[in-house]
């Protein structure tokens, strides 16, 4: 035995892990892919824009891969590193190009990681990016035994004169709301908190329930109405994150009650005793994208993303900022 394996880290292990997601990461290959995975980095060739503005993000899952370990459920954690990457990026209006993953562990369980490598590659086919490359480190001392961390950055292109960045947003514009498919990827250290003080009727499943990926939906829905911003509803839920892509001297009327919010997330918000305002801010609240589109433009905009086989409700008007 070699010493550096003595020591807890397996190089030959570690090669052999990288060459079993390979085969993964091929079935995501794009045209503009030039480099396979294993090498010191991923080649992308950009082609066919005329002013092309790289959009980029980096992510993790979070302590949600804390549950995922506790029940042995891991293939939706790669689909929410993804997610939560391109989601981001998608609120610029960007197509995501490519993506790389980091995997990080005491010690490598490669059945657990192609599991959630596998989820990456089932992302990227659906958002059509490439899985381009990653890496994987082997850190006893860092991570505790049976542990791993996971986190993800993608790149995105938009044509400049399509970026969608909320400058044209103004008073009188409403609010779309996209259902989200549960939790996401936020508010896991106090659901495991509650889950550890309290008995609750929840299903794994409905926890565990990967990020939906939006891209699709956006990428598709910007050629039917004008999009005038776009906000992810992640950390700091519907409280903070539309804000941010409104311009000075505007503000949100969310209307509280015109969504249905999920019976398992009001048991939550009972369960932790969390007022409206801290609710809205730790959990999404059913809401996981925020669409800004004039007000004549509501009812096609709700239309056109049922059509694509998602939910979305009237749930705010933008105004001015009240002194």
């Amino acid at each position: 035995m070699s010493k550096y394996k003595e020591a807890g880290v397996d190089i030959d292990s570690g090669d052999q892990f990288v060459d079993s997601i390979a085969s993964l990461a091929r079935q995501t290959r794009r045209t503009e892919v030039i480099a396979d995975v294993g090498g010191f980095a991923g080649l992308f060739a950009l082609k066919n824009y005329k002013k092309p503005v790289l959009v980029s993000s980096t992510d993790g899952v979070g302590t949600k891969i804390l549950l995922a370990n506790r029940y042995k459920k891991w293939s939706g954690i790669g689909i929410d590193c993804v997610a939560m990457c391109v989601n981001d990026i998608g609120c610029y209006g960007a197509e995501p190009l490519f993506f790389l993953d980091y995997l990080a562990a005491a010690k490598l369980d490669r059945n657990i990681l192609k599991e959630v490598v596998a989820g990456m590659a089932k992302a990227c086919k659906e958002v059509g990016c490439a899985l381009l490359g990653g890496e994987t480190a082997e850190m006893p001392g860092v991570y505790p035994a049976g542990e791993f961390d996971c986190a993800g950055f993608t790149v995105g292109v938009v044509e400049k004169k399509e970026i969608i960045d909320g400058r044209s947003i103004a008073s009188g514009d409403v609010m779309i709301g996209v259902a989200s498919s549960g939790f996401h990827s936020n508010g896991f250290s106090l659901i495991r908190k509650i889950l550890e003080e309290q008995k609750i009727d929840v299903s794994i499943e409905t926890l565990l329930k990967p990020t939906t990926l939006y891209t699709p939906l956006i990428l598709k829905l910007k050629k039917q109405v004008t999009i005038k911003g776009l906000a992810h509803i992640t950390g700091g839920g519907l409280i903070e994150n539309p804000p941010r892509i409104l311009p000075k001297g505007l503000q949100m009327d969310l209307h509280i009650g015109s969504w249905p919010v999920p019976d398992y997330m009001k048991l939550f918000q009972k369960k932790a005793g969390l007022s409206e305002e801290e609710f809205l801010r730790v959990f999404n609240a059913g809401i996981g994208l925020v669409v800004v589109v004039d007000k004549k433009e509501a009812k096609k905009t709700i239309g056109a993303i049922q059509k694509l086989k998602l939910k979305a409700w009237l749930i705010g008007t933008v105004v001015s900022l009240r002194a």
